[in-house]
This record gives C-alpha cells, structure tokens and sequence, in this order.
C-alpha cells in the first residue's frame, strides 16, 4: 500500500515563503520516488485538517515560530501522526538559542559567549564591547540579526523601532570573524561541511539564504581535515545534546588565524529548497535529493 504523506509548509511565521519553497520541493521529490502526496499550506485549523486527511506521515516543511519550535509536533503527537525531523522537547530547546547553547556548552562544543538583553537596553548602550552580534533569541534565518562594528560609536536603534517583528528578547554575542561553516546531521553521522559565502553584503543573511545567486556554496569546505572532522563532531554532539532526531543542521564560525571554532546554533527544520545545504550535502554523502527526502519519511516516528 502507498504510504499517504501529509506535506506541511507556509504557516504565517516571517519564514512562510521560504516555508512554501520548501514544501513544494520535497512534495514534487517524494512523489517522485512513490508517494501519495497532499500538499497542505498550514493554517490555524490545521488540528482539524489533519483530523480528516488521515495521512500515514506529516512531512514537516514549516520554518519559523509554530512550525519548528515544538507547537506543531505537539499537535502531531495529540493527532498520533508519525513526523519528520525532531520532536517536541528538542525543537523547543533549539529554536530558543540562548538556552541551547546552555546544552551544547555543557556537552563540551565551543560556543561564542554571549548575554540574553531587551531590544530597549541594547538600543540605548552597548551590551558587549564591538564588534558584537545581536539576534533575537528564538527567530531562524539570520530574521533580525544585526551586526555592530568595532568602533562604532552608538548601538543599533532599529531594534528600538515600534513595528520591530522579532521579539523583545535579544542574545547578543561577540563576533568572531572568520569564515561560515554549516554541517548537516542525518540519523546518527555527519554528511559533511560546507563553507558559505555571502555573494554580496557582509554576512549570511535572509536575502543570501534565499535569493538566487545570494550565497557560494564550497562543498566540502576547503579547510584543515582536522578542523573539518572536528566541526563533523561538534555537529553530531549538539545534535545529540538537543535530542534532535532525523535532519538536522548546525552553523559555525572559525578564524583561521587565531584557530577559533565556535557553534551558532542547530536548526532542526533546515531549508529544503533548491538553493538550500542540507540537499546539497547529501548529495555531497551519495544521496540524491529523492533518496533524503525517502530516508525522511521512513524515518518519521511520534514520541520524538
């Protein structure tokens, strides 16, 4: 019997398109490779949706608040829907960045150190000698990242802005320059390191994340083997810490230079669009795109 997979994706958080790209990729990938598919844009009725569509498998493709910060794998966990990627707890923990790297730290991976501050306290003097990076501390995307420069005299004051969309909170961290790196985690291995860079502007942000052509990707990284094995590592540990499940995807920063490493974050709910890196090194480890997204759906469980 063809197993019905439902396809999550858009959702109403700030990530919704990018949420809708990813949904319609993996939805064409799994068709492709023999599923019955039902592509559902998630709204608040989504509970009673899923009530009467009955699907084996919730293929979950939402990015952002609701869809990867442990709300919507409740509702997945009360409707009994076996689902992809992580559960409850570990979506919870990651998505909240301050907190997770508490957990990974504590696991022994290198983490940028950092302090948890309201958007008005950072608007109105610096929080951490510049250069200084400050996000919110539950948005995915690099949403609302902002980065102070050494020698800039006054901190930000968009934060402070009334329509401001990312929260109250903030983590702000020192900066430490050197080059992106991300590492996918697929199960329990590593599938490899890759080097971003932003094709404009100064960092990997949304718009490099996302656009056509907004970032390089070098696949695998061009680093020192022990650097990459040790990234691999790190990866598989803040993984695992979380008690992520399925895919999972972490970002670091290293400078050559000083040889500093440090985790950012893990994202449990990685882009699956054609400019997205999870594909990318998966493919890099032997797996084509159909072949993931099949180990995806096969790999969807409850009590996550």
């Amino acid at each position: 019997m063809t197993k019905h997979v439902a396809v999550l994706m858009g959702g109403w958080s700030v990530e919704r398109e990018v949420s809708l790209n990813s949904g319609a990729a993996c939805a064409r990938a799994l068709e492709s490779v023999g599923y019955r598919v039902t592509r559902v844009d998630v709204q608040r009725d989504i509970a009673e949706v899923l009530a009467k569509l009955k699907p084996d498998v919730a293929f979950n493709a939402l990015h952002g608040r609701f869809g990867e910060d442990g709300t919507i794998q409740g509702v997945l966990e009360i409707l009994r829907i076996p689902y992809s990627h992580s559960g409850v707890l570990a979506s919870a923990l990651a998505i909240r960045k301050d907190r997770a790297k508490t957990v990974v730290k504590a696991a022994g991976v290198p983490v940028a150190h950092g302090v948890n501050v309201s958007r008005f306290a950072a608007a109105k003097a610096h929080v951490l000698p510049p250069p200084y990076v400050l996000k919110p501390i539950d948005e995915g995307s690099s949403v609302g990242v902002v980065i102070v420069k050494k020698g800039r005299e006054h901190p930000p004051q968009e934060i402070a802005r009334p329509d401001w969309p990312c929260g109250e909170m903030l983590l702000a961290e020192t900066f430490i320059a050197g080059r992106e790196l991300t590492c996918a985690v697929m199960g329990d291995r590593s599938l490899g390191v890759t080097e971003i860079q932003a094709a404009t502007g100064e960092f990997y942000d949304y718009d490099a994340k996302y656009a056509k052509g907004g970032s390089i990707h070098i696949c695998p990284a061009q680093i020192l083997p022990k650097i990459y094995q040790q990234i691999e590592e790190c990866a598989l540990t803040a993984h695992q810490a979380i008690g992520c499940r399925g895919v999972s995807r972490s970002d670091f920063r290293y400078h050559d230079e000083s040889d500093t490493l440090v985790w950012l974050e893990v994202n449990t709910q990685p882009g699956m669009t054609e400019t997205s890196l999870v594909p990318e090194l998966a493919a890099h480890a032997g797996l084509d795109f159909g072949e993931l997204v099949k180990w995806m759906v096969e790999d969807a469980s409850l009590d996550r």
